[in-house]
């Protein structure tokens, strides 16, 4: 399972640098303006299409039947995939011809907050990214097959691959506006989310479809499906909620919150994300068998070692924010201000990641149950609920109201999450796991003193040397901050720091082993 986490966490990892590199072109060509806003509005109805086929779960709630059925008999298992797909298939063109007729319309929900020419080219936008959710949802079909095989490589490098198409669009169309950007979202979502895994499916160990309209199981992985479908959870939501709400801000507010959510989804994917995906296949092999002690342990274990990254990363972030945005965005029509309103923001967002953490891993132990029912209730309530706040705030703060309308949001989800597992399955899988957080937090704030010390000493002038004053800052906390927690954690809670000590050379080791031996 860690193998795997590395694997998926690293090509996430990749995926996400490819990402900023894509924002980073656009806030040097666009900045902060509404042609930026434009094109990030353009993605609200092609992904909420996405969620109401459940397209982000289909390769996961798809694993516990591919596994039942593929070990029983595998003829049959090849009957029943070829029939959630030719389904999944029919659906989403469907869905996708209403919507690409209807992109006007529709414009005008994506972003409210808009007029005019405006709207027009929104629509414009939202019928060339449209026809790529054809593409995701038939690929996460076979993505599915992959993760049964336990094949995490390819699934790990098609963001990678679809990004390296927007950005190819963007260059090679850049005065055409944020245009070239669209196009490269649906030749990227072909080859990268589609081609890439039916060719790894194809020559990774076959792919044999049938023609096969009706399974036996068809209808029990559908009404397993349907809460996902009908019920819309705030994480999945959470992006939307911004795009959509932010157009009630002033000019430039879908931007500035983008551009930060795609800093504060860096952690969130390369260690949240990562772990629930590779963790899912052996939660659900474990509960399938039978051995729920090991599929408790497993569920503490990954949330635990999730936390035990994400808190100091976090924490670190936070205190690195405006170097951080400066480094990376400030350039181009992307100005000294908007960089201090992005990084006022990212400090914002980065406050509920390590609930962003705990969600991903509680969310496949129920899915490993074969319970969607729960997180899907539990999510549409909630973010029924958060609606009139993301409204309210947006329209009397502005961007930053809606920043933290969205932490509020994760944490009330959260927490949810956690109390309805505790009330169905038991403590089991929470034991000791508050403790150890707490541990993790007190060691996290005497790491950031020195760390917020050694930053503060940069040599250079960020009025003259940004750039140059911002990496050193980034560089010289980061350090400081690695170096002070690495010795704290491996001194005063070594049995959470051991997976991760334990595996980063000799120094790491010594720590540990310095620690047994002074016990």
């Amino acid at each position: 399972m860690g193998l795997a986490a590395v694997i998926v966490g690293g090509g996430i990892l990749l995926s996400r640098f490819m990402g900023l590199f894509r924002d980073k072109l656009i806030s040097l060509l666009f900045g902060a303006t509404r042609e930026s806003d434009l094109y990030f509005a353009a993605f609200v109805i092609p992904d909420l299409i996405n969620y109401m086929l459940a397209g982000g779960y289909f390769s996961i709630t798809l694993i516990p039947f591919l596994t039942k059925y593929f070990e029983e008999d595998e003829e049959e298992g090849w009957r029943f995939f070829s029939s959630v797909f030719l389904w999944v298939a029919v659906s989403i063109f469907a869905l996708t011809a209403v919507a690409f007729f209807s992109a006007p319309t529709l414009a005008r929900l994506a972003a409210p907050g808009l007029r005019g020419q405006e709207l027009v080219r929104l629509a414009f936008f939202l019928r060339i990214i449209l026809p790529a959710q054809i593409f995701f949802l038939c690929g996460s079909c076979l993505t599915g097959i992959l993760f049964m095989r336990k094949q995490f490589t390819v699934p790990a490098v098609v963001s990678v691959v679809y990004n390296l198409f927007i950005i190819a669009g963007g260059v090679l169309l850049r005065s055409r506006g944020m245009e070239g950007f669209c196009w490269g979202v649906l030749v990227g979502s072909f080859i990268g989310n589609l081609l890439l895994p039916f060719l790894a499916v194809k020559y990774g160990g076959g792919l044999r479809l049938r023609w096969s309209v009706f399974h036996p199981g068809l209808k029990r992985y559908f009404l397993v499906a349907l809460p996902l479908m009908l019920g819309q959870s705030i994480t999945v939501l959470d992006q939307q909620f911004m795009r959509v709400f932010g157009s009630f801000a002033e000019a430039g507010a879908v931007s500035w919150l983008s551009y930060a959510r795609r800093i504060m989804m860096v952690p969130v994917s390369v260690v949240a994300q990562a772990a629930g995906m590779a963790s899912f296949p052996f939660m659900a092999d474990l509960y399938v068998k039978g051995e729920l002690s090991r599929f408790y342990r497993t569920i503490k274990s990954a949330m635990q070692n999730v936390l035990t990254l994400l808190i100091p990363v976090c924490a670190w972030m936070i205190l690195a924010a405006e170097p951080t945005i400066r480094l990376i965005f400030q350039q181009g029509r992307f100005g000294v201000s908007d960089t201090a309103i992005t990084a006022r923001l990212l400090q914002v967002l980065l406050v509920c990641v390590p609930c962003w953490g705990f969600q991903q891993v509680l969310s496949r132990a129920f899915y490993a149950k074969l319970d969607t029912l729960s997180p899907a209730v539990l999510g549409t309530i909630v973010t029924v609920l958060v609606i009139p706040m993301f409204y309210l705030l947006a329209v009397y703060t502005g961007a930053v109201g809606v920043a933290w309308a969205s932490v509020a949001a994760l944490l009330i989800y959260t927490a949810a999450m956690a109390v309805w597992w505790r009330i169905k399955s038991g403590g089991e899988a929470f034991d000791g796991l508050l403790w150890g957080t707490g541990k993790i937090v007190l060691v996290t704030c005497a790491a950031l003193l020195p760390a917020w010390a050694a930053g503060d000493a940069s040599p250079f002038d960020p009025l003259f040397s940004p750039y140059l004053a911002a990496f050193t800052e980034i560089v010289l906390s980061g350090s400081v901050f690695g170096i002070v927690f690495a010795f704290l954690s491996g001194h005063f809670i070594p049995e959470l720091a051991r997976p991760f000590l334990g595996r980063i050379g000799p120094v790491g080791r010594m720590l540990l082993k310095d620690r047994a031996a002074g016990s």
